[in-house]
């Protein structure tokens, strides 16, 4: 049957992109849909965000040549830094014992995700912007599609559609796929802080009752604040000034990198894990924030959403060599299972560490700050723990440049 499209990605963000930058130049017909001006998006405070880049997500950003486009503007972490407030534990995990040059890297949001924007549109790739999509149904041969773009309505049809359209995924609504939430009562305040004392490429993960307050290296001495404060105690941050603010946040972490004071401007973000019951429904896909949601706590987010990426863009490309339906229910069915065994894991371990390192029970604080303690003194434990923060505890997908 012949197609507008043989794929249809709703969705500019980083995972929709790097999607299309993954399929371009295989012949495949591609075009993205997206409710937002590319100007909108680049002023959005979104941008602010600092992203952990776990060493594997660096390496299938590399095999899709971003990675080289946005190096420079990345600042490495060469060690980490894990403590519990209060408590004797402490765990530190090395590049250099690792035997690499970086545990992970941190880069603002708005840095990639404007290089990611360009280098779709050198490939060329045909966009509906700013567009929504409003209705869809798939068939025995194809998905239709129908957009809403200048007020005007139009009907496309493809063999797959992708849902990478975020977590208010409009792909997701239209499919009535239900969501599990789990709440944690919990609220993310992100800011940045610059530091008297140099930070050494080291990000701290520091536990506290009330939640994990992280601190990420960035350039210029400044480390990007990620702290989670349980619902009443962050309007309370919120509502009183920034000394107030600067001064609790000092007694949190300590003055292990001297004196901290405000760099950017506070913002608050309510926690949640958000996880959607299927990720498949016909001829369309969701991937990325459409289909989960976690907890910043280790970083997972993005890292877990590139896999979703590549992981789809190697079974579309092998089953379009081979000339083959790439929307068959056999090939998403495959895709789905084998996803489900990444998001268990990664999922479960974000979910546990929250849990786990939220509490103020005794017991459980006394034998999680053992077990870090042990862990500091044994080398292939501790080498395990490296390889997850690296992204490197699961088989990467093949893909782009590397691909074969």
């Amino acid at each position: 049957m012949q197609h507008d499209y043989d794929i249809l990605i709703a969705g500019a963000g980083l995972a929709g992109n790097c999607l299309a930058l993954a399929l371009k130049d295989s012949g495949l017909k591609v075009a993205i849909v997206e409710t937002f001006s590319r100007e909108q998006v680049y002023v959005s405070p979104a941008g602010d965000r600092a992203l952990a880049l776990a060493a594997g997500t660096v390496h299938m950003l590399e095999a899709l040549n971003v990675w080289q486009g946005v190096a420079d503007r990345a600042t490495a972490i060469t060690d980490i830094h894990i403590s519990d407030r209060g408590h004797f534990g402490k765990a530190r995990l090395s590049a250099q014992r690792q035997g690499v040059d970086a545990l992970g890297y941190v880069i603002r949001a708005r840095d990639i995700e404007d290089h990611v924007a360009a280098l779709v549109e050198q490939a060329d790739i045909e966009q509906f912007r700013p567009a929504r999509v409003a209705g869809l149904m798939s068939g025995l041969q194809s998905v239709n599609v129908s957009l809403k773009q200048d007020g005007h309505s139009v009907n496309l049809a493809a063999a797959l559609l992708v849902g990478a359209d975020g977590g208010n995924s409009s792909v997701r609504k239209l499919l009535d796929i239900p969501q599990q939430v789990t709440e944690y009562g919990q609220t993310a305040l992100v800011t940045t802080v610059r530091s008297s004392l140099p930070h050494h490429n080291t990000a701290y993960e520091r536990f506290t009752a009330s939640g994990p307050l992280a601190l990420l290296p960035q350039a210029d001495n400044l480390s990007a604040v990620v702290w989670t404060r349980k619902h009443e105690e962050a309007e309370a941050l919120m509502a009183g000034g920034e000394a107030e603010f600067i001064e609790q946040l000092q007694d949190c972490f300590g003055y292990r990198l001297g004196e901290l004071t405000l760099a950017a401007p506070r913002r608050a973000f309510p926690l949640s894990l958000i996880r959607a019951q299927t990720m498949v429904s016909g001829r369309t896909v969701i991937i990325g924030n459409a289909v989960h949601q976690l907890h910043p706590v280790a970083g997972q987010g993005f890292n877990l959403g590139l896999r979703d990426v590549v992981q789809l863009a190697e079974m579309v490309l092998d089953r379009w060599e081979q000339g083959l339906d790439i929307g068959g229910s056999d090939l998403l069915g495959r895709y789905a299972e084998l996803r489900q065994q990444d998001h268990d894991h990664t999922i479960a371990f974000t979910d546990n560490v929250v849990k786990i390192f939220s509490s103020d029970w005794l017991a459980l604080a006394a034998l999680r700050n053992s077990a870090l303690t042990v862990l500091d003194h044994i080398p292939f434990a501790k080498t395990l723990l490296a390889r997850h923060a690296m992204g490197l505890a699961q088989r990467l997908p093949r893909v782009g440049s590397k691909r074969g």
